[in-house]
């Protein structure tokens, strides 16, 4: 029997001040005027189903043995609409750097530039955030991390928004200082901006942080201070072998009752090093015998007037929260690089590639075949830095980069910089030379009405579509 609604015997004026009430009430959480910010985007693919259309010109091809990339030139929402069939829950990282929404005529919205004097400007950005951001959940594997760039002007919206989307997920707001000299505001010179991941719960996702050579914490090996002494751990007290100023190998564990004369001693071509500090006390490696070769690469050799010292010291740490390095320097690592890469771009903002390296980087190092996507592609920084990361370890790291080619930025600024990143750049030899493929494309519309000719028509297009969702596209056979 059907339940009796409670209100079904309420006059008319009670029902009215209910309504009242309600709306008055405070809502926990986000909301915005939805219905006076809906995008443009679903009047242009009425009667229309959203397609692939490769641009064979633009078709990179180097090596069929390294990855192949894909650039999509076209509004967002369309091609996140064509990926949720050809890689859903297939992508391990999402990154993605949309409008920061200043208040600078930076982004359109419905083919308007958003100004800071538009009333529904923050309703308006996260309408266009949630629709996307709604689209590419679909695409991420369970174990797939979103990372968000954003600054001030809209970080507190951005929280908000995730939390309400991605409610079962963690998410951590990363500040990375990005510009060293500063922006100034009506109070405060503004230094950093910040990056939100976010993930499953429960997962370990977050790798290492890698350090540079140079900002290695290096210490001696030799331990000191309480419980240091030889006898102590009777397997801490053994020789590093080393030859041509590298450790080559360890010695076995020296019997109590023996004593070096040294703690270095040459043996023809290769040096023997205990720990003994320099007032000859016999004392303990920080490392047992049998686990000391699993940190071999941790070691090196440095050496003295009288010999060798061992130092440890780790090129990997636990990722911080708050990010300084002199490498995120929007405009040295940004602008400057873009500019010499791409001499005529004319790009606004674009971020370090170090800065994006090192979001991706902790999640990736152990993902050598990973998908990552960016459909705020812009310059094309992201591609770069996964790129970046295939060189340094022989990934087959696939890139997915969308943007839209509003003031030529896919054809004139996007396109030629990964090309030149794959072809190489003299005065940046170490983060260029990448051999990789690339495939262009364009999103398109075929009519949905269920016609023979569109049928046959969107059979056509999903041939490039099938390709793109098993990753293959040489011709093994073209007639029979």
């Amino acid at each position: 029997m059907r339940k009796r609604s409670k209100y079904a015997d309420w006059s008319k004026e009670d029902l009215i001040k209910r309504v009242q009430a309600l709306e008055k009430r405070k809502k926990y959480g986000l909301v915005w005027d939805e219905e006076r910010t809906k995008e443009k985007f679903e009047a242009d693919t009425e009667g229309k189903l959203p397609v692939l259309k490769e641009v064979k010109s633009k078709e990179i091809k180097t090596d069929p043995d390294k990855p192949t990339h894909i650039l999509v030139e076209g509004d967002n929402y369309h091609a996140l609409s064509v990926l949720n069939y050809t890689h859903e829950k297939a992508v391990d990282v999402i990154y993605i750097d949309p409008p920061y929404n200043t208040g600078a005529r930076d982004w359109k919205y419905n083919n308007d530039y958003v100004d800071i004097n538009d009333a529904y400007r923050h309703s308006k950005w996260l309408s266009m955030m949630s629709n996307r951001l709604m689209v590419a959940k679909k695409l991420l594997k369970n174990d797939g991390v979103l990372i968000c760039a954003i600054d001030e002007n809209e970080r507190d919206r951005l929280g908000l928004l995730l939390e309400d989307l991605f409610g079962d997920h963690e998410m951590h707001c990363i500040t990375i200082v990005h510009n060293p000299r500063g922006v100034q505001g009506k109070n405060f010179s503004y230094t950093q901006e910040y990056a939100y991941f976010v993930f499953r719960q429960n997962l370990k996702v977050i790798g290492h942080r890698r350090i540079r050579e140079e900002d290695i914490d290096w210490r001696n090996l030799r331990d000191n201070g309480g419980e240091s002494l030889r006898t102590d751990a009777k397997n801490c007290f053994y020789p590093i072998i080393i030859e041509n100023e590298k450790i080559v190998g360890f010695g076995d564990v020296v019997e109590q009752d023996i004593h070096p004369e040294k703690q270095t001693e040459k043996k023809e071509n290769q040096y023997c090093v205990y720990p003994i500090d320099k007032n000859g006390v016999e004392r303990k490696w920080r490392y047992a015998r049998q686990s000391v070769e699993e940190i071999k690469d941790l070691l090196r050799a440095k050496k003295t007037r009288s010999g060798y010292e061992i130092e440890l010291g780790k090129d990997f740490g636990t990722v911080r929260t708050v990010w300084q390095d002199s490498r995120y320097d929007a405009n040295e690592y940004g602008t400057k690089l873009l500019h010499n890469l791409v001499p005529n771009a004319h790009f606004d903002f674009p971020k370090s590639v170090f800065n994006t390296y090192d979001c991706i980087g902790p999640i990736l190092s152990e993902r050598k075949n990973a998908i990552v996507l960016d459909y705020f592609a812009g310059s094309g920084t992201t591609g770069h830095a996964v790129m970046i990361l295939n060189k340094e370890d022989g990934g087959k790291r696939r890139i997915i980069l969308c943007t839209n080619n509003e003031n030529d930025i896919c054809t004139d600024v996007c396109y030629p910089r990964i090309k030149k990143v794959i072809e190489g750049h003299e005065n940046y030899p170490d983060i260029t030379n990448i051999s990789s493929n690339l495939k262009y494309y364009r999103t398109a519309f075929v009519p949905s009405e269920p016609t023979d000719k569109n049928k046959d028509l969107l059979t056509k297009q999903s041939v490039e579509m099938l390709c793109l969702r098993e990753n293959t596209f040489d011709f093994v056979l073209e007639s029979v």
